[in-house]
Formats: structure tokens, C-alpha cells, sequence
């Protein structure tokens, strides 16, 4: 099948590796077209690609854009049929989208906001990350991964708290998902980066910790200067 496949994203975005990663999983080709600054030069082919967000990641498949990670995520199961990333039984696909929804809705934000916020409002958000960390511990018990024995839907979703949160909290010296507290996450979150497709397409730990470190300061001395 001759077929175009490109994909708009940034290295250190969890949500464009979460694309790029899927389709290694499914061991599809594509064409990797990196937009270095999306938040302050947005590039001509991402406005044509998604007017409507004007955000990464954009999948182009025949020249025909698919926006938005998890809905990316599953134009790309429904494609390309082997090696599926969400389960066949409809039950268990219904809960897949719902923890995923769970995790973008409710734990990344709470976690970017407890690993970036300075001032008194820092420890509750840290209380708010540490519930919503307590309720993603529970769905794990007793499973390697979220997919079960296999990275699926819900893992390549929940890959900000399997790799970027350590990085993130590591830049600006907060404990807050930590192995005494979480040990269920912490042994998903090791054996997720030690998967051998998962281990090969993480971004340099080094380049993250620069970018967050860098971001944090700017945040911190933000605050300094208003208080």
C-alpha cells in the first residue's frame, strides 16, 4: 500500500511521542516533521493542518490531518490492525477510554500544576496530585501494565507519569509520586521504560531536565517579581 504518513510533533511533547510511539508499536513508517517552537511561532503547515487547536500533534495520512493524541491514537488501531494497543472486548475498550480520559483530564494537569507551582498554593496542589496518584495506584494493583501484560492504550496515555514526571520533578526538586508511596506506579513506571519500543523512542532524559528546569525558573522568578 503506497501510502503518505507524517507526523507534526515536538521531541520533548509527551503527547506527540505518545503518536510516534504507537506507530512503532505498529511498526508503521512515517515522516517526522518537528515543530521546534509551537507555542510562540506556529508554522504554516500546522495552521493548515489544525485550525481549529493550532496545536501538536497532527497526523497526515494521505494528506488528510488527524488532530489530537488519543484520537490519533485510535485512527491509528483502527488502521493498521496488527499489534492493537486497545482491547477488542467492548467493555474493556470503554474503561481504556475512560482511565485514558481520566489521566488527561484529571492527573496531568493536577501534576504539572503541583510540579510548577510556586507560593503558598504549592502543598495543595501537591495533596491534589498525591489523590488523583492514589486512584491511578489502585486501577494498577495487580497488573504490569494498564493493557495487562502488554503496553496498550492506557500505558502509552499515561506516559507523562511513566517517564516525564520524574524528569520534571528531578529539574525542580519536588517528591511528589515517589516509590514509599506509590510502589504500584513506580515498578509500571520502570517496567514501562524498560520495554524495549517504549526504551527506544523516550526522549534524552537531559533535554528534559534542561527544558523544565529553564521553565520552572522563568515561572519562579514570575512570582518573585509580583509578591
Amino acid at each position: 500500500m503506497g501510502e503518505e504518513l507524517k507526523l507534526l510533533g515536538v521531541r520533548i511533547s509527551p503527547f506527540s511521542w505518545r503518536v510516534e510511539v504507537a506507530l512503532k508499536i505498529k511498526g508503521v513508517g512515517y515522516e517526522y516533521l518537528v515543530e521546534e517552537d509551537v507555542l510562540h511561532n506556529k508554522s504554516a503547515l500546522l495552521l493548515k493542518y489544525n485550525p481549529v487547536h493550532k496545536k501538536i500533534p497532527v497526523l497526515v495520512h494521505n494528506g488528510k490531518p488527524i488532530a489530537e493524541s488519543q484520537v490519533i491514537l485510535e485512527y491509528i488501531d483502527e488502521t493498521w490492525k496488527d499489534n492493537p494497543i486497545l482491547p477488542r472486548d467492548p467493555y474493556e475498550r470503554a474503561m481504556a477510554r475512560f482511565w485514558a480520559k481520566f489521566l488527561d483530564e484529571k492527573c496531568i494537569p493536577a501534576l504539572w500544576k503541583s510540579s510548577m507551582s510556586v507560593g503558598p498554593d504549592r502543598e495543595k496542589a501537591h495533596e491534589e496530585a498525591r489523590e488523583l496518584l492514589s486512584t491511578l495506584e489502585g486501577e494498577l494493583k495487580g497488573k504490569k501494565f494498564f493493557g495487562g501484560e502488554t503496553v496498550g492504550f492506557v500505558d502509552i496515555v499515561a506516559n507523562f507519569v511513566g517517564y516525564w514526571v520524574g524528569a520534571i520533578q528531578e529539574a525542580v526538586g519536588v517528591d511528589v509520586l515517589t516509590e514509599d508511596e506509590f510502589p504500584v506506579l513506580c515498578k509500571w513506571a520502570e517496567e514501562f521504560q524498560n520495554c524495549p519500543v517504549i526504551k527506544e523512542a523516550l526522549p534524552p532524559r537531559d533535554m528534559l531536565l534542561a527544558f523544565f528546569k529553564a521553565h520552572h525558573e522563568k515561572i519562579t522568578s514570575f512570582y518573585k517579581n509580583k509578591v
